[in-house]
């Protein structure tokens, strides 16, 4: 089978001829560009800047020579901007933690007494900074500029500031890309539009406006989700609309060249259960995610993708109801994410993508020899009668032992034979 075909036999639960590898094709299946470079370096690679593909989590771009040495098999266009609203473009160099990489001309920063970086909306460092990167991390945390909330004049327009109708260089430059993936690679291949998550909380904080109005602060936003219902409901029908066009033009500008549309990143689980009841789950978010699904599966070939963290088990029934037909990051390590459990009830519903090893213990801290047993277990569950496609739990952070990770992928490999 070619990539592209592995892919689509696995999203249609047909048990293709390996197990198909995802390394970066989407913001919750990458590597921290710091991990980017010493792959390179143990791959045998030539040395050389990594771009930094998401400057929010700061993933590095996973070139053509990486998806060849390691076999990946789904990929993903450069994101046409990022999420502080400036182009992915005019790349400079810059340092990660004593690490040469490069990134967008806009990607402005200021270093704090305390070693810290603040990001600004646009690049701009006349106004107040919307992001926060701690001297010892490895990504940018959003900074809440919450104003203060006047409930008898709060205007859910402004809380649409962020979303708008695809404007034409966007459209043009995914078809491009695209279309040139399509026609010269056997890859599958991931795309996404814009605003399509709803209550994302890495959106809330609108790290990309200079000066966000309406609900703005993560924990007003949860607190929205009782005491401002109807806001919310309006919020989401108007922005389900949008998000409706914005497909729609996607479609015209791509077609079915994608094979996956990740149309939703928002987290809906803590480490030990859902952020919401399932009653509230349904009646807040299903019918809206249900009106984009519903187009898609009527009109496309695309298979949608849903990214949450956390303990969701209660929550994916309402998933695959909503339309959801591939589940992300599969956070084993949560309550009640035990793969068995997860696989036994849904495995036939959904394509699970992820939960190849734990990526906040074992991965990270654990030994080599832990990393293998963890994924020839987890393997010997998932790739049961298709429907897996091989990635870790979540994005593989910077600090990561290069041990860990090629165990991993070797252990991958070693299964595929």
């Amino acid at each position: 089978m070619t990539s592209r075909e592995r892919v689509i036999a696995t999203l249609n639960h047909k048990q293709p001829d390996r197990i198909p590898l995802d390394l970066g094709a989407t913001t919750a299946t990458g590597m921290a560009v710091n991990a980017v470079v010493k792959l390179r370096e143990v791959l045998g690679l030539p040395k050389k800047p990594v771009k930094v593909k998401e400057s929010y989590l700061m993933l590095g771009d996973i070139e053509d020579d990486i998806i060849k040495a390691l076999g990946i098999d789904v990929v993903s266009p450069m994101g046409y901007g990022t999420r502080y609203g400036f182009k992915n473009d005019g790349w400079k160099p810059w340092k990660m933690h004593g690490d040469d990489v490069l990134v967008p001309a806009l990607f402005n920063t200021d270093l704090n007494e305390d070693g810290s970086l603040y990001m600004y909306p646009k690049g701009n460092k006349n106004i107040k900074p919307s992001a926060k990167m701690p001297s010892d991390g490895w990504y940018f945390d959003a900074i809440s500029r919450q104003q203060p909330i006047d409930d008898e004049n709060l205007n859910v327009e402004d809380n649409l500031e962020e979303f708008s109708i695809m404007k034409d260089d966007v459209l043009r430059y995914n078809e491009e890309i695209i279309g040139n993936i399509y026609k010269n690679t056997e890859y599958a291949i991931v795309g996404s539009v814009g605003g399509t998550a709803l209550g994302s909380t890495g959106a809330i904080c609108a790290p990309q406006l200079e000066n966000p109005k309406g609900i703005r602060d993560i924990e007003e936003w949860y607190i929205s989700m009782i005491t401002r219902k109807d806001y919310v409901k309006e919020l989401f029908d108007r922005q389900t609309d949008i998000a409706l066009e914005n497909l729609k033009l996607f479609f015209g500008a791509v077609g079915n060249k994608i094979q996956i549309i990740m149309l939703c990143g928002a987290d809906f689980g803590t480490q030990t259960g859902p952020f919401y009841p399932e009653d509230l789950f349904r009646e807040l978010y299903v019918p809206y995610y249900k009106k984009m699904t519903d187009w898609i599966h009527q009109n496309t070939e695309w298979k949608i993708f849903k990214h949450s963290c956390g303990a969701i088990e209660p929550l994916i029934p309402s998933l695959i109801d909503a339309g959801f037909d591939i589940i992300n990051p599969v956070q084993i390590s949560a309550n009640g994410m035990e793969p068995q459990k997860l696989k036994s009830k849904y495995g036939d519903k959904v394509t699970f993508c992820g939960g190849a090893v734990d990526t906040q213990h074992i991965l990270p801290f654990g030994t080599k020899e832990e990393v293998i047993a963890q994924v020839k277990n987890n393997l010997d569950i998932f790739a049961k009668d298709g429907g897996y496609i091989f990635s870790p739990v979540h994005n593989i952070q910077g600090d990561t032992p290069m041990e860990n990770i090629l165990a991993m992928y070797e252990t991958l490999r070693g299964y595929n034979l």
